[in-house]
């Protein structure tokens, strides 16, 4: 499947589904719609492409992330009702309208070295395509369970406007995110041998992309400006900013 039809139908889906979420003004399409395009995209690129070993291997690896992490948003948005991210944006079409069709592109930019990858359709893999493949299972791992461990502490009525900074949460203030940019940047390692010298730098703005993204656009700045709003006068919260590294696990400052 070539870019230009992965671009239309990425975008077109995205479109499709925001105009029910605005019409009901509902958020409990927004997050699983974004695991749907990549599995969409993944096994059109596969059919599209042809199925070889490690063709299969590259869309297994995006399917078991996508299925994890929409099953995880599903759980959660039925569980909050709503997502607060999205109380102004949700009443301006266009501000909504907006959010979607850069979801869309987002999918598109990210998938940027499977889609190259997945187009050849290669029949062998070099020695490192594997450590890259190791790479992605780590970030899935600590993603997942940096989930788990979220969900359960909001979910604990004990809980209740606290911060979580137990388990993985105690290295990282993150740890999800860091989870997140690295097995994209696994799967690019997983594909890097099988891309011409243009392609792999062309590949490489995918997982440039959703790092930046997370950590300077969407992911790490509105989750810091509603911890900021909620715990920033307190001293304790203040400590744990200060001991814990922002997304990178690893030991606590002595403070």
């Amino acid at each position: 499947m070539d870019l230009l039809t992965a671009f239309i139908i990425a975008l077109g889906l995205n479109i499709l589904m925001f105009i029910p979420a605005y019409i009901w003004k509902t958020d409990k399409l927004t997050d699983i719609s974004y695991a749907v395009t990549f599995t969409l995209l993944g096994i059109m690129g596969l059919l599209i492409g042809g199925i070889t070993i490690p063709s299969t291997i590259l869309v297994t690896a995006i399917l078991l992330w996508s299925i994890r992490l929409g099953a995880y948003l599903l759980i959660r948005i039925h569980k909050m009702g709503r997502d607060n991210r999205f109380d102004e944006m949700r009443k301006s079409f266009w501000r909504f309208g907006r959010f979607w069709v850069l979801q869309g592109l987002t999918v598109w930019v990210v998938l940027l070295p499977s889609m190259l990858f997945l187009a050849k359709s290669p029949a062998k893999l070099p020695w490192y395509a594997y450590v890259g493949l190791i790479i992605w299972a780590c970030g899935l791992l600590i993603e997942a369970v940096a989930d788990m461990q979220k969900f359960k502490f909001i979910n604990n009525p004990e809980n209740k406007g606290k911060w979580i900074e137990s388990g993985i949460w105690k290295y990282s203030r993150h740890p999800n995110y860091f989870g997140e940019i690295m097995l994209w940047f696994g799967l690019y390692v997983f594909v890097f041998g099988n891309l011409s010298t243009v392609e792999a730098f062309v590949g490489l703005i995918g997982p440039l992309y959703i790092a930046l993204l997370i950590i300077f656009v969407s992911g790490v700045p509105l989750l810091k400006k509603g911890a900021e709003k909620k715990w920033g006068d307190n001293p304790q919260y203040r400590k744990y900013k200060q001991r814990t590294s922002m997304i990178i696990p690893w030991f606590r400052k002595n403070i």
